[in-house]
């Protein structure tokens, strides 16, 4: 399974930089999308593949029994997270107001504006 997952992840990471190079604006969006979750999956991957029940300690123990899930990597992701979608949030901002202005999705077009 952790083939399959780090198969997904390059194909991923390799979509994300391809949509990144295009000339479009919005492919460029669309790549910083894919490349966020790559990251996310890439942690998780990291992590361990492993099911396995919360972190909690009963009382009067010292740790855990049995196999517990990893809550780092949980932490992580869900950090990782909330860093694209402000990331995200900002790049449509960005990327609306130079529309805008320049009246063109291609990037080309918009390095020869100076307003």
């Amino acid at each position: 399974m952790e083939a399959l997952m780090a198969i997904v992840v390059g194909v991923l990471y390799a979509s994300a930089l391809y949509m990144m190079l295009r000339r479009s604006i919005v492919k460029l969006v669309i790549g910083l999308i894919l490349l966020s979750n790559a990251a996310n999956l890439l942690i998780f991957t990291a992590g361990g593949l492993r099911s396995g029940v919360p972190p909690l300690v009963p009382d009067g123990l010292s740790q855990p029994l049995g196999l517990i899930a990893d809550p780092l990597t949980q932490a992580l992701i869900l950090t990782a997270i909330v860093i694209s979608f402000g990331v995200l949030a900002f790049a449509v901002v960005l990327i609306h107001r130079a529309y805008e202005v320049v009246k063109q999705d291609d990037m080309d077009m918009m390095k020869d504006t100076d307003r």
